[in-house]
């Protein structure tokens, strides 16, 4: 599954450069999450590093786009290629 940021997104800046795979960015209002290239840091961290550092826990998993531990390890490999 890869990650979504809600609306209580602070704009704080502090997600962005936390992604190895750059898939946060500034959207309209808030930051948001491609879910082409989110693999919750899987390959890269033990853990999401933009859930780490958000000061105000608005980050989690994303219903609309399912994946498991294989298939995020996959799409790092195919990103990291």
């Amino acid at each position: 599954m890869s990650l979504i940021i809600y609306d209580e997104c602070i704009n704080c800046d502090v997600c962005e450069p936390e992604c190895p795979n750059g898939a946060i960015s500034q959207g309209e209002d808030i930051y948001v999450i491609n879910p082409a290239l989110c693999t919750e840091c899987v390959g890269h961290y033990d853990l999401p590093q933009c859930v780490e550092v958000c000061p105000v826990d608005c980050i989690t998993k994303d219903p609309q786009h399912v994946e498991n531990q294989a298939s995020l390890y996959e799409k790092y490999v195919a990103l990291t290629q």
